[in-house]
């Protein structure tokens, strides 16, 4: 994420962030507050792109804002606010996203398959043994590559499911969507909504204005 203006977005911890930031894996929902008009031009990655770009392990990310600079020699700040337009901007991070990517190895090919499984909704043990792997060395490449384990994984790919039912608005009751991504009952899919989310179902409805996907805007 680039900022024109870095002093706009603060953390829940009243701290400002970078003015080019990388934000990991996800866990959790995490909350920022924008104090005035802003102007940021953000690049979302695939689950396993993250470590091809900064060459560290995915875990060392997760769910926490890093410097740009911290992370790759660049002067891509620079670049971008010496640019006008949209088109420019994406040209300048297309350029850097090339280079930090030149000599990369590529996917991992167990991971790949994995993911591919998880988001259709495959339990863990049936990809182990697809995979022909054992729960410690599965998880130690979703860490290295990933950033989190299989298990939290398949269970963001469950909540990503309901969440896209849900902004639907095709169902008659919570209890629907619970059924169709086997949550235990209602309540199960009520916990796992809110840790994701830090709202119920049926207040994210109510009061998310999500401009992108996974990003509601709550007005105070």
């Amino acid at each position: 994420m680039f900022q024109e203006n870095p002093t706009v977005f603060y953390d829940k911890d009243k701290q400002t962030l970078s003015q080019s930031f990388l934000f990991g894996q996800a866990t959790q929902y995490s909350q920022l507050t924008a104090t005035g008009s802003f102007r940021n031009i953000g690049v979302s990655f695939q689950p396993a792109a993250l470590r091809s770009v900064v060459r560290i392990e995915a875990i060392e990310l997760t769910q926490r804002h890093t410097d740009i600079n911290d992370l790759v020699k660049t002067t891509i700040n620079d670049q971008l606010l010496n640019t006008q337009t949209l088109e420019q901007k994406i040209a300048v991070l297309e350029h850097f996203f090339l280079q930090q990517t030149t000599d990369c190895k590529g996917e991992n090919d167990k991971v790949k398959f994995a993911l591919n499984q998880f988001q259709k909704g495959q339990e863990l043990k049936q990809v182990q043994a697809d995979l022909k792997i054992s729960e410690r060395s599965l998880e130690r490449l979703f860490k290295s590559y990933i950033g989190i384990s299989p298990k939290l994984y398949s269970r963001i790919c469950r909540f990503q499911s309901a969440l896209k039912t849900l902004r639907t608005a095709n169902f008659n009751a919570l209890t629907e969507i619970a059924y169709l991504e086997n949550y235990f009952d209602q309540s199960h899919f009520i916990r796992d909504f809110k840790y994701f989310t830090g709202t119920t179902p049926k207040s994210f409805l109510l009061n998310a204005n999500e401009q992108l996907p996974n990003f509601p805007e709550l007005k105070f």
